[in-house]
């Protein structure tokens, strides 16, 4: 496990230094040993995220959400990914989900700027 930790380790450091490419290789290998360890997955979705691999990030968190459908985080980042795809109308539903399961008046702003966009 301790590699794992090391992979992450390392892939939040690249992530952090604004570096997401390189983050996503040091991830994608973690989640590769843990597939269903939903923070080395938050950080492999974040990571594509950045590099604009969209249709990666969705697919990650897909599997976040399957693991665990109550992730507001997950919800929103989702939510996200779609409205950047231009998908307004699939974003809506999971970024209103976000909203009611974090009640951050963040996500509610976010809400509102998409469906002014649907």
């Amino acid at each position: 496990m301790t590699d794992v930790f090391e992979l992450v380790r390392l892939g939040r450091e690249f992530r952090a230094a604004g570096d997401p490419s390189s983050a996503v290789r040091f991830l994608a290998e973690a989640a590769d040993a843990v597939p269903t360890d939903r923070s080395v997955l938050t950080e492999l979705a974040l990571a594509h995220f950045q590099t604009a691999s969209l249709g990666n990030a969705e697919r990650v968190l897909r599997t976040l959400l399957d693991l665990d459908p109550s992730d507001g985080y997950a919800r929103l980042l989702l939510g996200r990914t779609l409205s950047r795809q231009s998908r307004h109308g699939e974003a809506l539903p999971q970024l209103r989900l976000a909203a009611a399961l974090t009640r951050d008046p963040d996500v509610a702003a976010e809400v509102e700027r998409v469906e002014a966009r649907v």
